[in-house]
């Protein structure tokens, strides 16, 4: 099976947006099983000791053991369990998670048990996003289980991440964001060796002619795309192309775009070092009207206001643009 290359992955790396939902440490004592429920973002829950097993929707058990590293795709509920405590039936003692959360801004740490924890967990909730409607893991199918090592460095990454949510610093959660997409690069490093091929099961990354139209429109979302343009670069006739992508994406390519240069555009105007004719200008517009136009449907608001209300530090409409 021919597979994304290096440099389109590297393309959509660079343009991926990640904005933290939670960051949770998970604390299950021996005997024990914590019910997480369904969660509506994708999880990446790494476990730095213990063994154990984990359960998502209704499939097999994921054996757990050090530095095993488990991608949840959104929606789907997962439990967590433990050996039986020396001594006791194979009865385990069931802990709701969400009952039992203690919260710290966008750190939640969940306990099962009041001994030591016989597993200890770093799971972060995320959103990972291009321009303001295409989800990298929106179609993720399946879990994805890797086994890493001390040497891998996830754990450090991971516990700086929570030391800066517990921190609260200014900025913690942009330095967040920033240390959990590092942890997502190396993942999807991972998916150009893996033999478990779990890569095709992103829709984006299992059709590598789009992923390369795609990291295109992501890399220079300006530049005078067209469907036939776009066409040309994954070596597709023009219907091809438009019932692939769409298929792939959910959206016409045009669309895509044009969520892609309000991305663009929506930075440079918290950066205020253009104008927004420039910014109009950079977007791919020939004319300020139309960029307006443009600006205002996927904001609901002019670009000018938009940069009243973010220097004012009242803009909610944020660069990662989550929904």
């Amino acid at each position: 099976m021919i597979r994304i290359s290096p440099t389109d992955l590297d393309s959509l790396m660079c343009t991926l947006d990640v904005s933290v939902v939670a960051l949770t440490e998970c604390l299950v004592s021996r005997g024990y099983r914590l019910e997480m429920g369904s969660i509506g973002v994708p999880g990446i829950h790494y476990n730095l000791k213990g063994t154990g097993r984990m359960f998502i929707r209704n499939g097999p058990p994921i054996e757990l053991k050090p530095h095993t590293l488990i991608v949840v795709p959104p929606h789907s509920p997962f439990r967590i369990e433990t050996a039986p405590a020396p001594g006791h039936t194979s009865t385990l003692r069931s802990v709701e998670g969400r009952l039992h959360a203690t919260t710290t801004g966008m750190l939640r740490r969940v306990v099962a048990g009041d001994t030591v924890p016989e597993i200890l967990l770093i799971c972060g909730f995320f959103n990972a996003i291009y321009g303001s409607s295409t989800d990298l893991f929106a179609t993720l199918g399946g879990p994805i289980v890797e086994q890493f090592d001390e040497t891998d460095r996830l754990e450090a990454t991971l516990r700086t991440a929570l030391a800066e949510l517990v921190e609260q610093e200014i900025g913690c959660g942009a330095m967040s964001a920033a240390l959990l997409k590092q942890v997502i690069v190396m993942i999807l490093r991972r998916s150009l060796t893996s033999v478990n091929l779990w890569v095709e099961r992103f829709a984006m990354l299992s059709d590598p002619q789009i992923a390369r139209a795609f990291a295109e429109m992501a890399l220079h979302p300006g530049a005078d795309h067209t469907v036939l343009s776009l066409a040309q670069s994954a070596c597709l006739s023009r219907s091809a192309f438009m019932a692939r992508f769409s298929a792939l994406v959910g959206q016409p390519p045009m669309v895509i775009l044009r969520d892609l240069r309000m991305r663009q555009a929506a930075r440079q105007l918290n950066a205020h070092q253009m104008s927004v004719d420039q910014i109009a200008h950079a977007a791919g517009y020939d004319s300020r009207s139309s960029f307006v136009r443009a600006f205002r449907k996927i904001f609901d608001c002019e670009p000018t206001e938009y940069r009243e209300r973010a220097a004012a530090g009242q803009s909610s409409a944020a660069i990662c643009l989550v929904d």
